[in-house]
């Protein structure tokens, strides 16, 4: 079964930065076949795309609230995908979740998703 277990998520001051990271391990296939996504999940609150990158990393997509200030970038030698987040806001405080599929197109959608990581926690202070 493929695992996902992500990490870099802690505290932050509003305006600052975090690195989040997602190790891909127990893979049926090569890691670049994979399309990646992170999502996120603020409590009471419905489970959000974030954002996603294509198997060779040629194309990312956001979500509207993140656009601008957030970047995904992977590493398909270290099985890993990587969430940049800058300029952090109170609002963007959630767990975060790494996730991967092997369709070929990033996808919005939670349950296009197969497989999903534990979630990391991401707590911006005002």
């Amino acid at each position: 079964q493929v695992q996902l277990v992500e990490s870099g998520g802690g505290l932050v001051q509003a305006g600052g930065s975090l690195r989040l990271s997602c190790v891909v391990s127990e893979l049926t296939l090569s890691f670049s076949r994979y399309t990646m996504a992170w999502f996120r999940q603020a409590p009471g609150k419905e489970r959000e795309f974030v954002g996603g990158i294509s198997w060779g990393g040629g194309s990312a997509y956001y979500g509207d609230s993140v656009l601008g200030r957030f970047t995904i970038s992977r590493d398909n030698a270290k099985n890993t995908v990587y969430l940049q987040m800058n300029s952090l806001k109170p609002e963007d405080t959630a767990d975060y979740y790494c996730a991967a599929t092997l369709n070929v197109r990033v996808n919005r959608i939670r349950a296009e998703y197969a497989y999903w990581g534990q979630g990391t926690q991401v707590t911006v202070s005002s």
